[in-house]
């Protein structure tokens, strides 16, 4: 498996002066064949949204995770619904007030004559997800259905990372509410599997570990608006998240001040990641809707704490190809490509609403003491004896929320 992190082309045209900072433009990153994606932004509201369009049409596969999903049309992506393929996957900002944008993607779609065959007309199928950016910028600017035309009519097989589209208005690490937290944003990342080994010493060993007859990619594009912090899976550096205070550029780490007791009981900001997987691998819908749950693990990856309550976090999975390649190793694939795009789109935004970016060159950055909590647990287990046991056995190393009681 190879990672492509080519970094791909900002939105430059439409993007505010602090965005266009970097210098020249970067090669552009594409899409597989098949795929197109557009983005329309509003850098005065600090919304937007994004279309990925499949207009020959994508089996797809979905898995939600987040309690504080907004959706619409998901119901196509699930096995058994008469429909197998989807035209779009539209991504907003706005949360449910968004969703209403969805309409201007079907308006572009039916005047391609593109969508489900109903008896005289065609119906586009477009499933869509929100998240929540209310709280940046104008609580009232919420993504139109002409944006969403135009992101159709803008888009692309090159993919814009950062603060572009649905990523416009998102943030991360909000356990100490909007003003401490940082810029978040979509990002991107390709991977190529490589073919099975041609040196297996048996026919039905080269049957069962049969990968391909083509070069099978995997490709995903991600909106981080999460909860918690953002880490690096390599290091276990939190790279972006919550913040000290307003004023500072000290990172806290969100898990670990939430197992000290400091935890968000309201409503007041919602988050969501919302990350599109494709392939050209040929899928059913239900191998679709597996790859979508082990895409999934690279959320868990590159998010800290990932899956809450606040969170509305949605994978979507699209085929569109004829190659063939084990489900297990395109899951694994999937999860890689999220984790490392979840990266991206916190290097590649920009500062806006005044929250801070990684771009300020601040120094952000600290090791989680998670991670030693878990070698903690790892380097104290022994056989047949529970790691709870263990843990209990030293409370004082841990976290107060975390000590035995009585």
């Amino acid at each position: 498996m190879r990672l492509n992190t080519q970094r791909a082309v900002r939105a430059r045209d439409s993007a505010p002066r602090a965005e266009r900072r970097g210098g020249k433009r970067r090669p552009a990153t594409r899409l597989l064949p098949g795929f197109r994606i557009g983005h329309a932004s509003d850098f005065r509201g600090l919304t937007g949204c994004t279309v990925i369009l499949t207009e020959g049409g994508a089996v797809c596969g979905v898995d939600v995770r987040g309690s504080a999903a907004g959706t619409r049309d998901l119901a196509a992506c699930l096995p058994g619904h008469i429909v197998e393929r989807v035209h779009a996957v539209f991504l907003t900002g706005g949360s449910a007030f968004g969703l209403d944008a969805a309409a201007g993607v079907m308006r572009y779609l039916e005047s391609r004559r593109v969508g489900f065959p109903a008896g005289k007309v065609r119906v586009p199928i477009v499933p869509a997800a929100v998240i929540f950016d209310l709280n940046l910028g104008s609580a009232r600017a919420r993504p139109t259905a002409d944006m969403a035309y135009q992101a159709c009519r803008s888009a692309s097989s090159e993919v814009a990372e950062g603060c572009v589209g649905a990523g416009t208005g998102a943030t991360v690490g909000k356990l100490f509410g909007i003003r401490s937290a940082m810029k978040g944003g979509a990002g991107f990342c390709s991977c190529t599997m490589t073919a099975a080994s041609a040196s297996a010493s048996s026919q039905k060993q080269r049957e069962d570990a049969e990968v391909a007859s083509g070069t099978v990619v995997v490709q995903a594009f991600v909106v981080v608006n999460a909860f918690g912090d953002v880490v690096d899976p390599a290091t276990g550096i939190i790279v972006a998240g919550t913040r000290a205070s307003p004023a500072s550029t000290r990172l806290v780490g969100t898990a670990e001040e939430m197992l000290r007791g400091k935890t968000r009981r309201s409503f007041g900001a919602t988050n969501t990641t919302l990350a599109v997987v494709m392939t050209n691998a040929a899928l059913t819908k239900l191998q679709a809707t597996k790859v979508a749950q082990m895409a999934q693990d690279g959320l868990a990856r590159a998010l800290r704490p990932v899956h809450t309550p606040f969170d509305g976090d949605l994978v979507f999975a699209l085929s569109m190809g004829t190659d063939r390649a084990d489900l297990s190793a395109l899951g694994t694939a999937a999860a890689e490509a999220v984790a490392q795009a979840i990266l991206r789109a916190v290097r590649s935004s920009a500062s806006l609403g005044g929250l801070p970016s990684l771009t300020d060159g601040a120094g952000f950055g600290r090791r989680s003491t998670w991670q030693p909590l878990m070698s903690f647990c790892d380097s104290r287990k022994t056989a047949g004896t529970p790691v709870r046991n263990e843990i209990l056995a030293a409370p004082s190393r841990l976290p107060p929320s975390l000590k035995r009681r009585g």
